[in-house]
């Protein structure tokens, strides 16, 4: 018997369902992460593109000023709360791409997959390093 008083086999076997459990609460594919997201978006539909532009920037602002006070206080470990809040700001980052990519017409799926393959190019390629679109 182990410390937790089941047969090794069990624990084993408990251990992966929970593992499961756990990959299935904390994994989503970004396409049906957008299609949730789309269902909050409430702005007028004059506004499409325009909004969620406007909120990514400012959402992207809030990780950055986060980031920034760490540099600032000089902070060498990270802690806990402030990866979770930093988290958080990623998270409406994500939001608004995903109901930007919405307004495009264009799944954030799509999106991240185009984009995966344009950055293995440029690895392939030695260009990940220099700036400039066309690398």
């Amino acid at each position: 018997m182990s410390r937790t008083g089941l047969m090794p086999e069990h624990e084993k076997a408990l251990q992966d369902e929970v593992n499961g459990w756990l990959e299935r609460k904390y994994s989503m594919d970004f396409n049906s992460y957008q299609r949730i997201a789309k269902t909050t978006a409430i702005y007028p539909a004059t506004h499409k593109i325009l909004y969620p532009a406007l909120g990514l920037a400012g959402e992207a602002g809030e990780v950055a000023n986060k980031v920034k006070k760490l540099v600032r206080d000089g902070t060498s470990s990270l802690p806990k709360e402030w990866k979770e809040n930093i988290a958080s700001e990623i998270g409406d980052v994500l939001w608004y791409c995903a109901v930007l990519a919405d307004d495009l017409g264009v799944s954030l799926g799509k999106i991240a997959a185009d984009n995966e393959t344009k950055l293995q190019g440029r690895k392939k390629r030695g260009m990940i390093s220099g700036s400039g679109d066309s690398r």
